[in-house]
């Protein structure tokens, strides 16, 4: 495996705007990036970032929010109910059709920010968050333009892609959790190559462990309540492809074993509307150097020509 660093943007110079809003009964913590230098009465081209599986506000996704920071627009990340700094109820509970109904109420709390041009608005989405992305941008037509990277497209693929004596304990877990009274059970979200976890291929614990470095001390609960995974079989985005109206661009990486590139299936609905750009690379290649440079010129280069970035 190449060895991965941590993309260095500690030069871009910007604001940090704290706020929240409530979705799902649960009051969400998000953080408004802009530059430094934006006038407060400044409108600015925005972008919703959605993470992945087990994701936080800034978890590989900073090097991302810094980039498109200092291209000139104003970026907001969330936390899901129940993850990170938002609040909710049983902790740590994945639903796909809940985080997106959360995801389009965080896309309401970005448009009435101040700073923030609420008809120029583009989604950002990786892993899950993809996914998400997918959902949103079939219902938003007004939107400029959105860019999926190593998304999960195909919860099928991905459930059939996990080592069928993993898959049975998942199961297992998962239906004991959905059925148990009282306290959730838990399993790791990401684990070591070959221990029990929902992620343990393409390096996931050492994209983690990078992670974490990167986010200064801040803590992060690797854990997953277990009936999560029942949903994921069903949870099928590319099947809503056919209805994306607005530009997307989806950048998929070939040697993705954790949320598998279904690339046939993209290239069956045949959307004019979605360019497609597949990259040699694993699941967590991309939020890390030496891949990053590329991947994030991609997607500069997208939101040029879709009419997305600030003018300079």
């Amino acid at each position: 495996m190449t060895s991965r660093r941590y993309p260095d943007t500690s030069h871009v110079r910007l604001r940090t705007l704290k706020s929240t809003f409530t979705a799902e009964g649960a009051l969400c913590a998000a953080t408004l990036y802009v530059p430094q230098d934006a006038r407060p009465d400044q409108e600015l081209p925005a972008i919703l970032m959605l993470g992945g599986w087990g994701s936080i506000q800034r978890a590989m996704t900073s090097s991302f929010t810094h980039s498109f920071v200092e291209a000139g627009f104003a970026v907001m990340e969330f936390d899901y109910p129940g993850w990170g700094d938002s609040g909710g109820f049983p902790r740590q509970g994945i639903n796909p059709w809940r985080r997106t109904r959360v995801a389009d109420t965080a896309l309401a709390h970005l448009k009435s920010q101040p700073m923030v041009a609420a008809h120029q608005i583009t989604l950002w989405g990786t892993s899950f968050g993809g996914g998400h992305v997918v959902d949103l941008a079939t219902q938003h037509p007004e939107l400029k333009g959105a860019i999926i990277q190593v998304p999960m497209l195909d919860g099928l693929a991905a459930t059939f892609a996990t080592p069928p004596g993993r898959l049975l304990k998942m199961t297992c877990l998962g239906t004991l959790d959905q059925l148990k009274p009282g306290a959730r059970i838990y399993m790791p979200t990401l684990a070591r190559q070959g221990e029990f976890g929902t992620m343990d291929r393409d390096g996931a614990w050492e994209a983690m462990e990078i992670a974490l470095d990167a986010l200064k001390g801040r803590g992060y609960d690797n854990r997953v309540a277990a009936k999560s995974v029942l949903t994921m079989p069903f949870y099928r985005p590319w099947l809503r492809l056919k209805d994306v109206k607005i530009p997307m661009l989806m950048i998929g990486a070939t040697g993705d074993t954790v949320a598998p590139f279904v690339s046939d299936k993209v290239r069956r609905v045949g959307n004019p509307h979605v360019q497609v750009i597949e990259i040699d690379a694993n699941h967590f290649d991309p939020y890390f150097d030496p891949l990053f440079p590329a991947v994030l010129a991609h997607q500069l280069k997208f939101l040029r020509r879709n009419g997305c970035c600030p003018v300079t």
